[in-house]
């Protein structure tokens, strides 16, 4: 049976590195990077916290696409930033095996990690605040995994291994 994994946390935190490497575990899987879906729209664009943004647009095309490879048996590994108010949205996948984690970061950490980005992409002191955003949003304490003093690798496997993070 296909898995699930949803991977959240703020700007920085090693999402899209972390998802990357679970998804090369799997001898059929996806990778499903939510900020590539929320860039497809041009026309229209507007940034995810600003009103007017297209997050309805954005859920449909993600939820649908992660069904889709669900379906023919993919593993999909999803990662975006995620509040703890949009977990029910993955309800629909309760046939799967669903893991859920919340990276987080210590603040120095999260800050050299987001210098090793291209100018344009460094997110600054909004990787802090996002930081600080995740550790307030009442998530259950069991599905926060600290990559602070984690390699990649010890990260992955804390993520494959441990039962805790299954929703």
């Amino acid at each position: 049976m296909a898995k699930l994994y949803i991977i959240t946390g703020p700007a920085g935190v090693g999402k899209s590195t972390i998802s990357n490497e679970i998804a090369k575990l799997s001898s059929k899987s996806a990778l499903i990077e939510g900020d590539e879906i929320y860039h497809q729209v041009v026309g229209g664009y507007v940034s995810a916290w600003l009103p007017g943004n297209h997050l309805d647009m954005f859920w449909k095309v993600s939820l649908d696409t992660i069904e889709t490879y669900l379906n023919a048996g993919y593993d999909v590994v999803f990662n975006y930033i995620i509040g703890n108010k949009d977990l029910s949205r993955f309800d629909i996948f309760n046939d799967y095996e669903k893991k859920f984690v919340v990276l987080i970061t210590d603040e120095k950490t999260i800050m050299e990690r987001d210098k090793l980005r291209p100018e344009d992409c460094q997110m600054k002191e909004r990787c802090i605040i996002l930081l600080n955003n995740f550790k307030e949003d009442n998530y259950d304490d069991k599905y926060y995994l600290d990559t602070s003093k984690l390699s990649i690798e010890e990260s992955v496997k804390e993520i494959e291994e441990n039962n805790k993070y299954k929703f």
